[in-house]
């Protein structure tokens, strides 16, 4: 009857810790940052250029190098925004070649 309390004790102890501790400070352990997939500000910008690119087709006083100039400025300000999201962050994931 201990030697199974003991196990279940022990069972509910073993979870998997989200940080730890380094010098004085409490730090989190793995990625700060999602994959790019999993964010948002993917799925916006995704919505954003398909709009812009809809918008173009349908419009007679949107032109195509109108378009796909505001695609590009649209992916270049998604591109920097996930650029600073990941600029002080460490990747502690494996190598994968």
């Amino acid at each position: 009857m201990a030697a199974t309390e003991t196990a279940d004790r022990v069972r509910m102890d073993a979870t998997p810790r989200t940080t730890r501790l380094i010098g004085d400070e409490t730090r989190p352990i793995g990625d700060e940052t999602k994959l790019s997939l999993k964010t948002t500000e993917f799925w916006a910008m995704a919505a954003v250029n398909a709009a812009i690119l809809i918008a173009a087709y349908v419009s007679d006083s949107l032109d195509d190098v109108r378009a796909w100039t505001l695609v590009a400025a649209v992916s270049i300000g998604y591109m920097i925004s996930r650029g600073l999201a990941k600029a002080g962050t460490k990747y502690l994931g494996g190598e994968s070649n």
